[in-house]
């Protein structure tokens, strides 16, 4: 399919709308609609802005005027992923765009969760509509990897995230077990972690990180909403430990790494989870492959022989480096395997 350039400046259109929903929607995928009329105007566009909320189509309908909506059968929708076609929290959005008869709809990306796969468009075309598909579909998949890898997988999209000294270590010894855990991050990385929790399902720690640590595991420092914690306790640890944090998370036990993926993903709902520690907690996710992205937050501080906890090590070469003060923070990324 060849598209013209002003299908892909509607569709860079629907995508910069798409953005907007992040951290709000998850686990819907972040998705923007633009309605375009014939002689070119942009007549309507809308994004999904929250979780349980009306999907990108239905703002984008709704924010026609009456003047323009005898446009529709002559209309083109340029939507960043394939129109829903089942009922959940809101009804499909393929019967809305069936019912308001465009002449064509372009789809960047289809949708690989088993609910719609297809069906979607096949309603569309059923009905008598022109669909297009594949517009940008690399920057489509990329804007939602975490939600296409969950579906594709039926596993959790894995965000890795640590900090350590220059010299690679993850903490140091303690002479006041009151003190916490070292910190190397510094209050504007702090906000960034944050930021990245607010933008996940659930966040994950060891027993050993809540023992010395007593993590609160939210966001605080930003806006957004807290994720799902999540506490692996291989050794039954903290079975005699009362703490208002394992009075909201999901305790694991000694079991299958890649076992236990699926079952947030298929038995809670899980499409996105952020490892924080400690230590063996990320080899374990590092050595079974199980990880797509990873950020590590390196200080230029140095802890000699101070040190207790080896940091771990990725087998890949970072694709970013971002200088925050003076903290380097290290973007890996696994492979995009479509």
């Amino acid at each position: 399919m060849t598209f013209s350039d002003s299908d892909i400046a509607y569709m860079k259109r629907a995508l910069d709308l798409a953005r907007g929903g992040a951290g709000h929607v998850s686990p819907n995928p972040m998705v923007g609609a633009v309605i375009v009329a014939p002689d070119g105007r942009i007549i309507g566009e809308g994004w999904h802005r929250r979780f349980g909320g009306p999907h990108a189509e239905v703002n984008a309908v709704r924010s026609v005027t009456d003047a323009d909506r005898h446009l529709f059968p002559e209309a083109t929708m340029y939507v960043t992923l394939e129109p829903c076609s089942h009922y959940g929290k809101t009804p499909p959005c393929a019967l809305l765009l069936k019912e308001c008869g465009f002449a064509r709809v372009v789809v960047a990306c289809g949708d690989p969760n088993p609910k719609v796969a297809g069906r979607g468009i096949a309603i569309l075309r059923d009905a008598g509509i022109r669909v297009d598909e594949g517009l940008l579909r690399d920057e489509a998949y990329a804007l939602n990897r975490p939600f296409m890898t969950a579906h594709r997988l039926r596993r959790p999209y894995v965000v890795l995230k640590w900090a350590q000294s220059s010299d690679g270590f993850m903490d140091a010894v303690r002479t006041d077990e009151s003190a916490g855990a070292y910190r190397f991050s510094t209050a504007l990385t702090s906000q960034i972690v944050h930021r990245r929790r607010a933008m996940v399902d659930a966040i994950a720690v060891g027993a050993r990180t809540v023992l010395a640590d007593n993590p609160r595991l939210d966001v605080r420092l930003v806006e957004g909403r807290a994720p799902q914690p999540i506490v692996f306790d291989r050794h039954g640890l903290l079975r005699d430990v009362t703490s208002p944090l394992l009075d909201r998370a999901i305790l694991i036990g000694d079991e299958n790494l890649d076992t236990v993926l699926h079952s947030l993903y298929s038995d809670h709902g899980i499409t996105s989870l952020l490892v924080e520690g400690g230590a063996s907690l990320l080899r374990s996710f590092i050595d079974a492959g199980l990880w797509d992205d990873a950020f590590v937050e390196v200080s230029p501080e140095r802890l000699g022989e101070k040190w207790v906890a080896k940091a771990p090590s990725l087998p890949d070469v970072p694709v970013g480096c971002e200088y925050i003060g003076d903290n380097m923070i290290l973007h890996y990324e696994a492979p995009i395997t479509h």
